[in-house]
């Protein structure tokens, strides 16, 4: 991997935003925690972010709403849904709207962690191909 993603937790339960946030600084993953989808909001405007973990079941505004208003702002950031509440008309529309991966609570942090990373590594791929179709034919002759 090209470097350390940057994660934000997105979730109304604060303990599990504290105890999640604290295993992935164990194992290397910087993040920071939103209680609400409008603070997550918020937070993705102010700093920069490759994935989000973001529950589904949220007061005022769900993390299917919250899905669809980051790929409109943030298309490029990875979004991971984590949920306790098994369906498979949630999973397909995550996958309309973007989303990158579909976990269930209680998740296995390695299992977590790898999502992770592997959304990070989709992400910079992502951009290093935008970058190197940026580059015009003259800047190559240089």
């Amino acid at each position: 991997m090209t470097g350390k993603p940057k994660v934000l937790i997105v979730d109304d339960e604060e303990r599990f935003r504290i105890t999640l946030r604290k295993l992935l600084g164990v194992q290397g993953v910087e993040a920071n925690t939103a209680g609400s989808a409008r603070e997550a909001l918020e937070e993705l405007n102010n700093r920069p972010y490759d994935v989000v973990l973001l529950d589904v079941r949220m007061p005022e505004i769900s993390g299917i709403e919250a899905l669809a208003e980051i790929k409109k702002t943030h298309r490029d950031l990875e979004v991971i849904i984590l949920t306790g509440h098994a369906s498979v008309d949630i999973a397909v529309e995550i996958m309309r709207l973007g989303g990158y991966e579909y976990l269930l609570k209680p998740c296995a942090m390695d299992e977590l962690v790898a999502k992770i990373e592997s959304a990070y590594e989709r992400k910079v791929a992502r951009e290093e191909r935008r970058r190197k179709a940026q580059v015009s034919p003259s800047d190559l002759a240089s």
